[in-house]
């Protein structure tokens, strides 16, 4: 039997769930992700999806992959998983290289069969041998197993075997020592519209926790450790829906109504899904019929008084451009949400990338300065959401939301806040005292040069708001060459004076260290991690990582000057090592640069960091 005595304690474990797109590794693994997090653990999740839309069963194009990384001191979804579950030939084939050297490797012995291993395109009838795989290798009749639980169901064919990740799951479970009790209530609530596949499905995953216990094998079990967590309520969530209910808090704060203008686009449709259900909340979400009606409706909107959304990714922000210009013209509270995803045109439209980033700061004709941000995490897309629009309601401007699709379909445990721990928004509405007073429509507060918000209804405050430059007293149409740059530099100011209302950059890692790495957006559970080997090995590093782009905090390039060696790690070419030289030009800015579509591994920037203090 699998020998409980062989147990392994460590801080953290990483698993990873491989099967074709349909067998359901995205359910499984979310699951298990739930269920540690229930019993304490620190959670961080990576989704791997094919980027061809229902390959081949069997092929290696097809493989879905589900890693998840569960203890304490979790920053990534980690570089290298301790278990795999390669539910087919081909899943083993592409996820192989994952698994630690002595990890464990549950395999469906029923898919590999000689028709399995041709369709994954293997040389020889031994597998194992052929990949080198110095792991320990567990086959279990998965397939197998479930068509027996399931004999007396009802079930079809079809549905029983889409019941074998299930089976899988039970196994891991019981590896880990997972509850099932847990388990089954996230599969309770999953099909609580079809209790003839919840029964199937507990049956199965009860079948796989008790063969844990029957077959002979010898294989490391584990014990994770688990944190004291901070008394609250606490569920696990993915960067989009974190993001969704950032946005929903940031309307109760302002006391605004939230609309969604959007347009389906992977990896952000999860946003616009999320919005939707949540009419209960006054929320109006409202799919268009391409992105540039998404984020027309969204000024409109934002003109009527409402905390106006956007969602989309690359391709979408480009055909967003001349929109978010206007939004830019008229001084309107805006937030745009850019879900990266790989480029150029269609690129990858499932895989995760940091190239956007000249696009949010430069992509619109003209002299069209706006406010960027960037989430950090998963859960700090909830934060970032807020953020986003608090800055976009109190500085009359739309801001442009950076996340990705590693943060935004990977998921942390996440405390839900407080009502009280977020900050009231303060909206610039224009009152009739004003209006008394001789209020025009591009009148400014002196400290921060934004102007008011004037609602539809406000009387006295009938005005135009359109694409055409305005005059810097009336607001009314002018071409005078003086106010075009006048109404230019001031525009530009006032996305300058934002620095003043954002938090300083904070250093971590080494104190005393003289280099200084530096990450932005979703690569930060990565660099986080680099950054403590490093100090761990006697390699002296610190670490600032980046959630405001532009402006950057007041102190950033002091900051940054106080380093002998500064070093840039993101997924591109150097667009953020580019951004911060043209603002340091005495500083050299050294790059660890990714463009593969896939998140940093902690090993690779370590490895670059060590290269140039070498």
């Amino acid at each position: 039997m699998l020998q409980k005595a062989n147990v392994k304690q460590l801080d953290k474990v990483v698993v990873r769930f491989s099967g074709d797109s349909g067998d359901g590794m995205q359910l499984a693994g979310n699951i298990f992700t739930n269920v540690s997090a229930g019993v304490g653990n620190q959670v961080s999740t990576f989704p791997d999806y094919p980027a061809e839309i229902r390959a081949p069963q069997g092929s290696l194009g097809g493989v879905s992959g589900f890693q998840v990384s569960v203890g304490t001191g979790v920053h990534t979804p980690g570089d290298q998983c301790d278990v795999l579950i390669a539910m087919n030939a081909a899943a083993l084939k592409q996820n192989h290289k994952f698994v630690k050297d002595g990890g464990v490797i549950i395999v469906d012995s029923d898919s590999f069969k000689e028709a399995d291993l041709k369709k994954a395109l293997y040389a020889t009838d031994e597998p194992y041998k052929e990949l080198g795989i110095k792991a320990q290798i567990v086959e279990v009749p998965v397939t197998s197993m479930t068509k027996a639980a399931l004999a007396e169901s009802g079930l079809d064919a079809k549905s029983v075997l889409k019941c074998r990740n299930i089976f899988a799951l039970g196994l891991v479970c019981w590896l880990f020592d997972r509850p099932l009790e847990s388990a089954l209530h996230h599969l309770a609530k999953k099909f609580a519209k079809k209790p003839a596949v919840y029964e199937a499905n507990a049956k199965v995953i009860q079948a796989g926790y008790d063969y844990g216990h029957n077959i002979h094998a010898s294989v490391s079990t584990y014990r994770i450790e688990t944190d004291e967590p901070k008394p609250g309520i606490y569920t696990d969530v993915n960067g989009n829906t974190a993001t969704a209910w950032g946005l929903i808090m940031a309307s109760e704060k302002a006391g605004r109504p939230l609309f969604l203008g959007s347009y389906p686009i992977t990896p952000a449709t999860d946003i616009l899904h999320e919005l939707a259900k949540r009419k209960d909340l006054g929320v109006k979400a409202i799919q268009m019929e391409d992105e540039i009606a998404g984020v027309c409706s969204a000024i409109g909107a934002s003109f009527a008084g409402n905390l106006a959304v956007t969602s989309t990714s690359g391709p979408g922000l480009a055909l967003k451009s001349e929109g978010i210009g206007l939004a830019v013209m008229a001084e309107l509270p805006l937030v745009v949400i850019d879900v990266q995803r790989g480029g150029p045109s269609t690129g990858l439209p499932t895989k995760t990338e940091q190239t956007d980033l000249f696009q949010a700061l430069y992509g619109r004709n003209g002299e069209s300065p706006l406010a960027v941000v960037a989430a950090a995490t998963p859960t700090d897309c909830f934060t970032m959401a807020f953020e986003a629009a608090r800055i976009a309601i109190e500085h009359m401007t739309p801001v442009i939301l950076l996340t990705d699709a590693f943060i935004g379909n990977g998921s942390s445990a996440w405390r839900v806040p407080e009502a009280d721990e977020y900050p009231e928004i303060k909206v610039r509405r224009v009152t009739p005292e004003m209006v008394a007073e001789g209020w025009s429509p591009y009148m400014r507060d002196a400290e921060s040069k934004a102007r008011s918000w004037a609602f539809p209804g406000t009387e006295g405050a009938m005005h135009r708001l359109g694409g055409l430059e305005k005059d810097v007293r009336t607001g009314a149409i002018s071409t005078d060459p003086e106010n075009h740059e006048k109404m230019v530099n001031i525009r530009r100011e006032k996305i300058a004076r934002i620095a003043d209302d954002i938090p300083a950059l904070e250093v971590m890692g080494n104190p005393d260290a003289d280099t200084l790495l530096i990450g932005w957006g979703g690569t930060f559970g990565h660099l986080m991690t680099a950054t403590d080997e490093l100090n761990a090995e006697g390699i002296p590093t610190a670490f600032a990582h980046f959630r405001y782009i532009n402006p950057l905090p007041a102190n950033a390039l002091d900051t940054i000057r106080r380093y002998k060696r500064v070093i840039v790690a993101e997924l591109n070419t150097g667009m953020f090592a580019d951004f911060l030289q043209s603002k340091l030009p005495g500083t050299e800015i050294l790059r660890i640069n990714k463009v593969q579509g896939q998140p940093f591994r902690v090993a690779e920037v370590v490895e670059g960091v060590k290269n140039f203090i070498k």
